[in-house]
């Protein structure tokens, strides 16, 4: 097992094409997670300047933007609907009043249903757009300072961090990897290999732990060059910065998914005697796990992750990042699975076994 994992990090290593495709994604990376960089407190009469919306379904405090409490969200929504329906819908004042006065005594989904009535249809996407509201100093610094009482700058970070690095992980491992069956799928090495005395297990597991331990290099250069670039940003503004939090998160969200594409890679190159078709199905599978869905009560559609999904995405803000619902359960699912498709291909290799 040894020798073969040892002979496909040299491989690996010695290839200039691997460093550049670091570098690229390292800038990739960095164009996506930069903004974060730039949170800071602001001082005495310091303010974000920016010509967006006052108020917006999806804002981020770099921006300028805080969340808005759900008594404020409603009044601002209700002032935006009363308004609504004077100028465009033509309404009568005092018909608007008492509608309002009904809707007061009703949740959000009902008063939309019950503004439907009307022919306002959009009743709901006024309500999502009260969601942030620009904030001022004070406002944006309490809202800071709340977020990084109980929790380290990088813990969120590290999660932005784990967002994208997974998303380029999971192409460039399709593409670095699908040369790592290639020679040994050649006819003539392919028949030789099963006529030397190489037991089953310890020839897969030598190449997918090779495979894998390239992309351990691979994440472990990301994981130095962002937390540097955190710990020189964040760590010279006041905030705490940890490399444990990268590292956690990169054990949680991302490696599980490169020991599932490798061993796809194992599988599809001993089925087919070539690991190329592994390619488009691979790509097809993150197409499969970066879907979004309807998934909760409302209708409302959402990024909330997907069985089996080699991907685990934060699309939310800085400080709200949450992973999708059973993420961990999935990610534990994933490496059984990944266990299960060696000891499959195991098998494959042992029936084309010649003694």
């Amino acid at each position: 097992m040894w020798p073969i994992l040892k002979r496909e990090v040299k491989n690996y290593i010695r290839n200039p094409l691997l460093w550049l495709g670091i570098a690229v994604g390292a800038l990739m990376i960095f164009q996506n997670v930069s903004p974060y960089l730039n949170i800071r407190y602001l001082s005495e009469g310091e303010a974000i300047v920016n010509d967006y919306p006052e108020t917006v379904h999806d804002g981020d405090v770099y921006e300028g933007y805080v969340p808005t409490d759900e008594e404020t969200r409603r009044e601002m929504w209700e002032a935006r609907i009363q308004s609504v329906l004077i100028s465009e819908f033509q309404m009568n004042p005092e018909k608007v009043q008492n509608l309002m006065d009904k809707l007061k005594e009703l949740n959000i989904m009902e008063a939309c249903t019950r503004l439907e009535e009307y022919g306002f249809y959009n009743a709901y996407y006024e309500y999502k757009m009260t969601a942030y509201h620009k904030g001022t100093r004070e406002e944006l610094n309490s809202y800071i300072s709340g977020k990084l009482e109980n929790r380290a700058f990088s813990y969120y970070f590290s999660r932005k961090f784990a967002d994208f690095a997974g998303l380029f992980m999971g192409f460039f491992a399709t593409i670095i990897l699908s040369v790592l069956f290639m020679q040994d799928t050649r006819r003539n090495t392919y028949e030789l290999l099963h006529t030397k005395p190489l037991s089953p297990g310890k020839y897969l597991s030598g190449k997918v732990a090779g495979g894998f331990a390239v992309c351990l290099i691979i994440l472990a250069v990301l994981n130095l060059i962002f937390f540097g670039l955190c710990l020189v940003s964040a760590g010279s503004r006041g905030f705490e910065v940890h490399l444990t939090d990268f590292l956690l998160a990169t054990c949680l969200y991302i490696l599980p998914n490169m020991l599932m594409i490798v061993s796809v890679y194992s599988l599809i190159s001993l089925v087919f005697k070539n690991p190329l078709p592994a390619v488009p199905l691979l790509l097809l599978y993150m197409v499969y796990s970066n879907m979004g869905s309807y998934r909760n009560a409302d209708g409302i559609y959402g990024y909330y992750g997907r069985p089996l999904a080699i991907m685990v995405r934060f699309p939310g803000c800085f400080f709200d990042t949450t992973p999708p619902p059973m993420v961990l359960p999935n990610q534990s699912f994933l490496i059984l699975a990944a266990a299960g498709i060696l000891f499959l291909s195991t098998q494959i290799w042992k029936r084309r076994r010649v003694y």
